[in-house]
């Protein structure tokens, strides 16, 4: 998708590609996706040198399998989406929300709404029906992102609760 304004009250926010210009901001706004805590069982800084890892091998390698794109408000980076087309159970692709961060300082001000908007439009631009999005069963915060989404696309949605995550699979077709 090219660069576009996203829809929000801000006539200022764009969500555009991502660049490896973006590489500071990757680094900088990845321990928001581990502050809850993650379960025992996941070491923080493990998640987070993966998560870094990944989304920079997605910014410097670009494949139509995944994009990673960056929310500017007034020009400045506030907020990071990464999606992928994943394989299911039963052999099916769909696409997912692998990754979705807002700046503390952006929060509450529709980011995360424009970078759900923008997922979806993705999803469906590429002829997937299926969007799903995971978190962590304790990351409360990730979770009301969950019931949100189900809430902003107004479609089929089915949230999976587990004792170790969660995760939303909407039909958007």
């Amino acid at each position: 998708m090219s660069s576009r304004l996203a829809p929000s009250s801000h006539a200022s926010l764009q969500i555009r590609a991502a660049t490896p210009v973006d590489e500071a901001f990757i680094r900088g706004l990845m321990p928001r996706l581990v502050a809850f805590g993650p379960p025992a069982w996941r070491d923080p800084a493990q998640l987070n040198a993966t998560d870094i890892a990944v989304l920079l091998e997605a910014v410097y390698q670009p494949t139509p399998q995944r994009s990673v794109v960056v929310a500017e408000l007034d020009g400045r980076p506030v907020g990071l989406l990464h999606l992928t087309i994943n394989t299911d159970f039963y052999q099916h692709e769909h696409a997912h929300i692998a990754d979705l961060a807002v700046a503390s300082t952006a929060e509450g001000q529709g980011i995360g709404r424009a970078l759900l908007n923008y997922a979806e439009a993705w999803a469906l631009e590429r002829g997937y029906a299926w969007l799903t999005l995971s978190v962590f069963a304790q990351n409360t915060h990730a979770r009301t992102v969950c019931v949100r989404a189900r809430r902003l696309w107004r479609r089929h949605c089915q949230v999976c609760k587990g004792a170790q995550a969660n995760t939303v699979a909407c039909w958007l077709g």
